[in-house]
C-alpha cells in the first residue's frame, strides 16, 4: 500500500509503502504525482518511507517504477529514502551509484533528519581571483547541480589569466553525493588539466589520496599538497616564483 505523505515543501513528494504494492497504484498515486510536479518544477525531491512490512514492488509496479525512472533520468534533484530494512538499504546504495542525483539513507526513527536533508542546502563551490591566482573552496557534500553552477565563472576566470596559478582548498570538502557530480569533477580536471603553472592542494587527512591523484593530472603544473593546517604555507609557495 503507498500513502501519500503531506506538509513537505513545493516541489518535494513524499510516499510511505508498505505490503507489496502494486501496479494498479503505482499508476494510480506515484505516476501522476511525478508527472504533475514535473510540470511545475524543472526538477523535484522525492521522500520514500519504507515501513517494516515492507515486501517490495510486483512484476508491474517494478515495470513502471523503472520506466518512470527512465523516463525522468535528469527529472530528480534529490531521493531520501527512509527505512531499517537492511535488503532495502543494500540494494538502494548499490543502485545509488548509478543514479545521476544524491541519494541518502535514514532510519524510521529519523524521519525528520530525512525531511531537513531534503530542504537544507548541500555544498557548494566558491571561486575567487587575485592577479594570477585562482583560489577554488570546495565545501559541503557536492551534487551536479553545483558543478552546472559554476561553469561559466570558471570559464570566465580561466580566461582572464593565460597561466594560472590554482590554489584548491579541500578542507571543508566532504566528497561527492552522486556519480554524476563526480563524473563532472573529473571533467574540470580534464578541461583545464593544461592550463594551471603552479597547483597547490590544501586538505585534510582522509583526502590527502584524492590530493594525490588530482596532482597527477597535471603533469604540466608545478604542484604541492600541503595539510588542513598550511593553508598559510600554501598561499605563499603559490605567490612565489
Amino acid at each position: 500500500m503507498i500513502q501519500l505523505i503531506d506538509n513537505l515543501p513545493a516541489g518535494t513528494l513524499g510516499f510511505s509503502c508498505s505490503g507489496q504494492i502494486s501496479g494498479e497504484e503505482m499508476q494510480r498515486l506515484v505516476i501522476p504525482q511525478v508527472e504533475t510536479a514535473l510540470l511545475e518544477h524543472e526538477r523535484i525531491k522525492a521522500l520514500v518511507v519504507l515501513q517494516p512490512d515492507f515486501e517490495g514492488l510486483s512484476l508491474e509496479a517494478a515495470w513502471d517504477d523503472t520506466n518512470l525512472g527512465l523516463r525522468h533520468w535528469d527529472g530528480f534533484e534529490r531521493l531520501a529514502v527512509v527505512t531499517d530494512l537492511a535488503w532495502v538499504r543494500q540494494a538502494s546504495r548499490a543502485l545509488a551509484l548509478l543514479l545521476p542525483y544524491p541519494v541518502q539513507h535514514f532510519g524510521l526513527h529519523d524521519v525528520e533528519g530525512a525531511r531537513r536533508w531534503l530542504s537544507e542546502a548541500l555544498g557548494t563551490v566558491h571561486l575567487e581571483r587575485q592577479g594570477e591566482v585562482i583560489t577554488i573552496t570546495l565545501i559541503g557534500l557536492l551534487d551536479p547541480e553545483v558543478y552546472a553552477r559554476i561553469d561559466d565563472d570558471l570559464a570566465n576566470l580561466f580566461s582572464q589569466v593565460d597561466r594560472p596559478r590554482v590554489l584548491l582548498d579541500l578542507r571543508q570538502f566532504d566528497g561527492w553525493l552522486a556519480l554524476g557530480a563526480l563524473r563532472q569533477h573529473l571533467a574540470l580536471i580534464r578541461d583545464y588539466r593544461h592550463r594551471p603553472q603552479k597547483l597547490a592542494v590544501v586538505s585534510h587527512g582522509p583526502l590527502q589520496r584524492i590530493a594525490q591523484r588530482v596532482l597527477g593530472a597535471f603533469s604540466h603544473a608545478d604542484t604541492q599538497t600541503f595539510s588542513s593546517t598550511d593553508l598559510l604555507a600554501a598561499q605563499d609557495w603559490i605567490c612565489c616564483d
